[in-house]
């Protein structure tokens, strides 16, 4: 038996939706812990499944990991007890192969598993490689572990091929006490790697370029453990947003940053989508039947975020016309398609490209969720359905949206968990 949820649709929705910490920021920001010794305390951490995960693996490296309250944890690194990340451990997400960067960072060895992670598309960690060995790290992959050690970590120079969010935190965090200094050109510029370099220069690590595709890092000898808030989360924050568009403005989102949506939001005023933010609280004006449709194409920040691709197609299928969606970044990124077209949508796959016919309304179906965000777009679709629609395989939705279903419920949705057997 699995947990899925029961939707009871089409009920009015009204009321405020909170935006919690970044998995996406606080999942490098606690792998950074493992670089130095000390004490960390670290606030606005998202209650999620990758979280506890990620915890179980610092403490099988030898870190004290206590969760003090629902978000905020303490973090204590006396030392590492070993330098193996184990495939029990690394296997169950693609953001446990950090460890390696900072593992570098602390000992100049390091032994890691290759990753796991989402069915979504072959991410390959060659980038990571590459960049370690510009620090002077010697490489072997030896069944299924990479083995990386150094004399001593040295700066380099490494342009990336592609902007990738995960080997440019690793390389971070190995180069932020290497010898020297380490320049990263076409690094990724995601507000999540910015988080992880203000985390780190809070500490004493001196980055520059924070935010730009060009850093430059000055290895320096120790680094001072301290506090640190996690940024929100701004691809819930764009579920969220949807969510309001397509109930004509009735809800609220509380913890948006305007600045780490700014693609995403010019998309919706091309839409036709009026708006207002302010204290970070957002609300729409316009209503879901005064919208046309568009293009977008996902792109590497600062274009249209790949993760925010599923959940605005459930948007644009109750849009008048016909819009197109082109995935440029993740080849398997269509997999919600079926199951939108299952609940009464009218989109067709071409490759890369999914055109969207606009329909009245979606019909309640039982669908699964493929991956994290293809489950919160046919949450989406299930609210606003006449009718009951179960999702199964909601695991993958509790990877990355946290109290989805008290949330929900707060503004009027009928949601519940139930067990089935899909």
């Amino acid at each position: 038996m699995v947990d899925a949820f029961k939707i009871n649709g089409g009920k009015k929705l009204k009321g405020i939706l909170e935006v919690g910490g970044s998995k996406n920021a606080a999942l490098p920001i606690f792998v950074a812990t493992i670089i130095e010794k000390g004490t960390y305390i670290l606030k606005n951490v998202p209650d999620l499944m990758d979280i506890a995960t990620l915890s179980k693996l610092l403490e099988s490296l030898g870190l004290k990991v206590e969760k003090i309250d629902l978000n905020t944890y303490k973090i204590i690194n006396n030392g590492l007890s070993t330098l193996v990340a184990s495939y029990d451990l690394v296997k169950k997400m693609r953001a446990s192969f950090l460890v390696m960067g900072a593992m570098l960072a602390n000992s100049n060895k390091a032994i890691v598993s290759l990753p796991g992670g989402c069915a979504i598309g072959a991410r390959p960690v060659d980038l990571h490689l590459k960049g370690f060995e510009k620090l002077g790290v010697n490489l072997s992959i030896e069944h299924g572990y990479v083995h990386g050690e150094a004399k001593e970590l040295k700066g380099g120079t490494f342009v990336f091929d592609f902007p990738s969010v995960g080997a440019t935190e690793n390389i971070i965090m190995a180069a932020v006490k290497a010898k020297g200094i380490t320049i990263l050109e076409n690094a990724a510029r995601e507000p999540e790697v910015e988080d992880l370099c203000n985390f780190l220069n809070s500490m004493g690590a001196k980055i520059k370029g924070v935010g730009s595709s060009r850093l430059e890092i000055t290895g320096v000898e120790k680094l001072i453990p301290g506090e640190y808030s996690i940024i929100p989360d701004r691809i819930v924050a764009g579920t969220f947003i949807i969510a309001a568009i397509m109930f004509d403005g009735d809800i609220k989102v509380k913890g948006v940053i305007e600045e780490h949506s700014q693609s995403f939001l010019s998309k919706l005023e091309e839409m036709g989508v009026k708006y207002k933010i302010e204290s970070g609280i957002f609300s729409v004006i316009t209503k879901l039947s005064d919208l046309k449709s568009i293009k977008i194409t996902t792109m590497p920040h600062p274009g249209f975020p790949t993760d925010l691709q599923s959940p605005i197609m459930t948007l644009m299928c109750l849009i008048n016309g016909n819009g197109e969606i082109k995935e440029t970044i993740f080849e398997n990124r269509f997999m919600h398609v079926p199951e939108l077209n299952r609940m009464g949508a009218k989109i067709k796959i071409d490759n890369h490209m999914a055109s969207i016919e606009g329909v009245k309304n979606f019909s309640a179906a039982e669908v699964m969720a493929s991956d994290l965000r293809a489950g919160a777009s046919l949450i989406l679709a299930g609210l606003k359905s006449e009718g009951e629609t179960i999702v199964n395989r909601i695991y993958h939705v509790d990877r990355g949206y946290e109290g989805l279903v008290d949330k929900l419920k707060k503004i009027g949705a009928d949601i519940e968990r139930i067990k089935t057997q899909a």
